[in-house]
């Protein structure tokens, strides 16, 4: 693992779309330039109680929503034609990303191929997957209000995509089978679930009970419960939630993770959706992060809050022994989603002061780096 003070130091100082009410992209200047997918694994048994505790560090970010603008950004640095490259803007999160023990993204839109599109009925280039996987990113849930779009095609392209770029998910499934089996995986020897929601899919009834977990809390649990029986020794739970351009946790957002946090089976709570960044807060005496806001969109002051172009990634430091499992601290990165070339980068000054005034400081809570830039 590389320390987090050194990307603190050294690589955030160079480190670092869109929807107005249902993820609309903003007015913006011209742009500078079926085989169902195999499936993951079957769980093995559980290892062996360790005597000593282990502790480890899982990264999570905010929205990966590439709207028409940031797509033909990708088109650009792809020389043109039919191929994108997205992977030069997300580039400067790599030292935060691969510093991490173990790194958790989140795939708002279906990876669709052929023509793309955007809001309101979104087909993102499969390639997003290979930028996924540059960037270091080991899993992403893909359970979000836009996972139906293109119907259950699109939700298997979208596996089909991430398993061509060696990307583990979760939220989303194929075949019964393939949602009955929890995604657990290994960091510094230690068996990690990670588990994903939707509360919704903007009306598009789902083409299978299957296809896409929602966010019935008697299933979260009952998956969290399984997870724990075939052998993770910590469960990450991601949800899509909340209401749009809030910074505040909305009445659903609160019941969820009241009763989640009951829980003991639950180690930690990330969510996305929001497009803008919500606090960290505990619950229950445990870690919530109720928004990360959005790590890569066209969204801006042109439609929306400036805060759109707001996001952090996450950093839960873990303390494993045996079954139990906490969260001791959390540290966050602000970010940035640089326009017009959608470059994320590390947050200004600004944009610095008004994502920790929402996400908060304090014990066991902080922002790296810990002062706003100048």
């Amino acid at each position: 693992m590389r320390p987090l003070a050194v990307f603190a130091a050294g690589a955030l100082a160079g480190l670092l779309g869109a929807g107005c009410g249902d993820d609309r992209d903003p007015p913006r200047a011209a742009p500078t330039a079926t085989a169902a997918p195999s499936e993951p694994p079957a769980a093995t048994p559980a290892d062996p109680p360790r005597r000593r505790a282990v502790r480890l560090t899982v990264a999570m970010g905010g929205d990966l929503l590439p709207h028409m603008p940031v797509v033909e950004r990708a088109r650009a640095l792809a020389g043109g034609g039919s191929d994108y490259d997205f992977a030069p803007l997300l580039r400067k999160l790599r030292p935060l990303v691969r510093g991490a023990d173990l790194a958790l993204c989140h795939v708002e839109t279906p990876l669709v191929p052929g023509p793309p599109a955007g809001y309101p009925v979104f087909r993102t280039p499969p390639a997003l997957a290979r930028a996924i996987r540059a960037t270091g990113w080991d899993a992403c849930s893909t359970a979000s209000n836009h996972t139906v779009d293109a119907g259950q095609a699109g939700v298997e392209s979208t596996l089909r995509a991430l398993n061509a770029a060696r990307v583990r998910h979760a939220g989303s499934y194929a075949s019964p089978r393939a949602r009955r089996r929890p995604l657990i995986l290994r960091a510094r020897g230690v068996r990690v679930a990670f588990l994903a929601y939707t509360t919704g899919t903007n009306g598009i009834p789902p083409p299978h009970p299957w296809s896409v977990n929602l966010a019935d809390p008697r299933r979260v649990l009952r998956d969290a419960r399984r997870a724990r029986r075939a052998g993770a020794q910590a469960v990450v739970v991601n949800m899509h939630w909340g209401t749009e351009f809030s910074h505040a946790p909305d009445a659903q957002q609160r019941r969820l993770a009241a009763r989640l946090m009951r829980s003991r089976a639950i180690t930690a709570l990330v969510g996305q959706h929001a497009h803008v960044v919500q606090p960290i807060r505990r619950v229950r005496g445990r870690w919530v992060v109720f928004g990360a806001g959005n790590l890569l969109s066209n969204q801006s002051s042109a439609c929306c809050p400036a805060a759109t172009q707001d996001g952090m990634v996450a950093i839960l430091h873990l303390r494993i022994r045996g079954k139990r499992a906490r969260v001791e601290r959390i540290r966050y990165a602000p970010t940035w989603v640089r326009h017009p070339d959608f470059t994320v980068v590390r947050a200004g000054r600004e944009s610095w002061r008004r994502t920790v005034r929402t996400v908060g400081r304090g014990r066991g809570l902080r922002p790296v780096p810990a002062r706003p830039p100048r």
